[in-house]
């Protein structure tokens, strides 16, 4: 009996496209002043760019990071656990890798999760408006 191959496509977040996505989170932060931290990551959590705004304090690059990392290893926006933790659910806090702060966003392509992108150092709902930006510029 021979054995049937399977094959599964997926698409991946090439350089090009992860530069797309950080050229409109910046577009965004730059039209209104902010500061940030703007890192893209693939779907391994592994960093494909980084950019550092003028006046963005050097922490935020951690932070944008740890932010695009965990969007990316728990496919899921990061703001889903500051909810969790509003509304009580502690043992969001030991999950590893986990920031319970908006600005973390997942990045897909045809309904697949191929990166993500963290974004730090202004107020989380800000965070959290760049890096929606960041990721339409791909799924447009």
């Amino acid at each position: 009996m021979a054995s049937e191959k399977m094959t599964v496509e997926k698409p991946a977040l090439t350089l090009a496209g992860a530069k797309r996505v950080l050229a409109a989170a910046e577009a965004e932060a730059l039209k209104n002043s902010w500061p940030v931290v703007i890192a893209v990551v693939d779907d391994g959590g592994h960093l494909l760019c980084l950019s550092r705004l003028d006046e963005a304090q050097f922490a935020s690059v951690e932070v944008a990071t740890a932010k695009a990392h965990a969007a990316a290893a728990f496919k899921r926006p990061t703001k889903s656990w500051s909810e969790a933790l509003a509304g009580g659910r502690l043992g969001v806090l030991g999950l590893p890798g986990v920031l319970p702060s908006e600005g973390g966003v997942p990045l897909t392509v045809g309904g697949h999760i191929v990166g993500a992108i963290g974004v730090s150092g202004v107020q989380p709902q800000e965070d959290g408006q760049i890096a929606r930006a960041g990721a339409a510029a791909l799924e447009g």
